[in-house]
């Protein structure tokens, strides 16, 4: 029996999408108001009614055309040009991504730490001169 899946099959397209968008079959279930069974019945049919599928599509947050014309190559072809295209590891690149730090995270950290310190000790030491005030009240009473 051979392990390949047709290109139109729609359960097994469905199933790979919800997989990229790290859902369980439980809960796209939940979300459909179905059993985890019948999920799994849809994942492994060839065909899905037109109306199901439309609230298959809105639950995995796609349109039915997306999961139509769902080619898993496509994706991993999309994800590996990203990673091809990329230069920000290279000798000398500058980099490009925004989400690439520019300082020392732990360095930030210990700065909000000592400037936390810093406004700690003012606040505590407002809190005594309040206190001192007070007391100075209660003795002139």
């Amino acid at each position: 029996m051979s392990t390949l899946t047709k290109p139109n099959h729609i359960g097994r397209k469905i199933s790979r999408i919800r997989e990229l968008r790290d859902m369980k079959q439980e809960a796209l279930a939940q979300a459909l108001g179905i059993t985890q069974q019948t999920i799994s019945n849809i994942e492994n049919s060839e065909t899905i009614d037109e109306d199901r599928l439309a609230e298959v599509a809105k639950a995995l947050g796609v349109t039915v055309e997306s999961i139509k014309n769902f080619f898993e190559e496509s994706v991993i072809n999309y994800f590996n040009n990203i990673y091809d295209n990329d230069f920000s590891h290279s000798i000398g690149a500058v980099p490009i991504n925004p989400n690439n730090c520019s300082f020392n995270p732990l360095d930030k950290m210990m700065e909000m730490v000592e400037e936390n310190k810093k406004l700690y000790e003012r606040l505590l030491e407002s809190e005594k001169e309040k206190i001192a005030y007070l007391e100075k009240l209660l003795r002139d009473k």
